[in-house]
């Protein structure tokens, strides 16, 4: 992986349990739910709106296969899948990922509306 000073992204090192030419997956060390996964571009890269279309589709690519993984696996009943661009959304480290995020019933009284629960006044 390519590295850029102390992100903790660009050296995975064992955490991997997933990755091709251009990207990596690990699972979340603060989990949001049992499975919770993250997609990391191998290449440094802030914002997701700067990686190339070969890292994009490397990272879908990635994500399709860690999610029929945590389907054979853990059997969850949906996923929420999400990039946080830009600290104003919420990114805490200056590399860009994604969230793969199993779903179980009832692991939320109420989980419609998904990812526009994060911000509660406009849900």
């Amino acid at each position: 992986m390519s590295s850029s000073g102390n992100c903790p992204f660009c050296s995975l090192g064992a955490r991997v349990v997933g990755e091709n030419d251009l990207a990596a997956a690990v699972r979340d060390k603060e989990p949001a739910s049992r499975g919770h996964t993250l997609v990391v571009p191998k290449r440094h890269c802030p914002s997701f709106f700067d990686l190339t279309p070969a890292e994009v589709e490397a990272c879908y690519s990635l994500l399709r296969e860690e999610r029929q993984t945590l389907l054979r696996e853990l059997h969850p009943d949906g996923f929420n899948v999400g990039v946080n661009d830009g600290a104003a959304a919420g990114q805490s480290i200056e590399h860009t990922y994604w969230h793969l995020i199993p779903r179980y019933r009832g692991d939320h009284p109420d989980p419609r509306g998904g990812v526009r629960h994060v911000i509660p006044t406009r849900r």
